[in-house]
């Protein structure tokens, strides 16, 4: 559970605690549990992820 403190404002109170709930990976992880993937997918997709990590991540 993610907790924020307001002090007051409770924009700011909103706005960080939506920073906090997207860093901890909650609404990615709820995208991916939506339906269900088949294992070979599943594969399929992280290998292209690790391809574009790589892609961006290269040093010339």
């Amino acid at each position: 559970m993610t907790k924020v403190e307001v002090n007051g404002n409770l924009e700011k109170a909103m706005k960080t605690w939506k920073v906090k709930v997207a860093r901890s990976g909650v609404p990615s992880e709820l995208k991916k549990k939506k339906h269900y993937e088949k294992p070979g997918v599943k594969r399929r997709e992280a290998k292209k992820e690790m391809i574009r990590n790589a892609r961006k991540h290269r040093s010339y």
